[in-house]
């Protein structure tokens, strides 16, 4: 048995990037780790939906648990900082947030998390965090450096495969007149290219699983909503494949799964 070990940023972030790994490795028999960073508690939540005197971090909290056993996940750490907010936003000033956690500090905490569950590969995210978050770019550095600190070299950084965006986004723009009307994002600025990545991962056979999880995360539904009306040959076209780029590998390593 081989140790997955999935680090993200704020519950529903396990879904896009990881989800498909999470499960197939759960049911090759791995054992599978998810470990998130923040509370969430700064995302944005449709009206009406949390109950008078919810809190939503304790809400995002319970979606996120119900998530990772969805995904096959065997244990999820919390490491207890508060949601950044995205970048650009005001950062919120009494929730100990992760952007300005002390990085000896943070990278203690995880690496006690690589410690117990000694991994076989590690995810973390690009250096950009694929779209610039700021909790995303500390899960990276964070992640990145833990990982050096006890010698641990199989690790993963998830990301956004920009060009493989762009061609759906195009191929939608000329189905739908009424996509063609968005103003879509800079997708400059946005993953990495499909040059970039060394393992890509086929995993359409959990498909199945990764929109029950997208289901699970209802106070994020205003993300997931246009996503879960989609046709099954559609979400599999655009999650069915889950893009990493393995740091400091080899050049010309190309992979099709993770070495578990």
């Amino acid at each position: 048995m081989s140790v997955l070990l999935c680090f993200h940023a704020h519950p529903d972030d396990e879904v896009f990037g990881t989800g498909g790994v999470m499960r197939l490795a759960a049911d090759a028999g791995h054992r599978v780790v998810l470990v998130v960073a923040t509370d969430g508690a700064a995302g944005q939540v449709p009206d009406g939906l949390l109950r008078p005197g919810e809190n939503l971090a304790v809400r995002r909290r319970d979606e996120v648990e119900r998530s990772a056993a969805v995904l096959g996940a065997d244990r999820v750490v919390h490491l207890g900082y508060g949601d950044s907010g995205m970048a650009g936003e005001p950062t919120p000033a009494s929730t100990n947030p992760f952007r300005l956690a002390d990085l000896d500090e943070a990278t203690g905490r995880f690496a006690k998390v690589l410690a117990e569950e000694q991994p076989d590969v590690v995810t973390v995210y690009d250096p950009n965090g694929g779209y610039g978050h700021p909790d995303h770019i500390q899960v990276h550095e964070v992640g990145v450096r833990a990982a050096q600190q006890l010698g641990l070299e199989s690790v993963y950084e998830s990301s956004i495969n920009r060009d493989h965006m762009r061609a759906l986004m195009s191929m939608v723009a000329q189905q739908s007149t009424e996509f063609a009307e968005f103003d879509l994002p800079d997708l400059d600025n946005i993953g990495l290219p499909a040059s970039a990545f060394t393992t890509t991962v086929d995993v359409a056979a959990a498909m199945a699983a990764k929109r029950a999880a997208m289901l699970i995360h209802e106070t994020q539904i205003g993300d997931f909503g246009p996503m879960l009306g989609m046709e099954v040959d559609q979400l599999t076209a655009a999650f069915g494949t889950e893009w990493f780029r393995r740091w400091r590998a080899d050049p010309g390593l190309v992979e099709r799964s993770l070495p578990l």
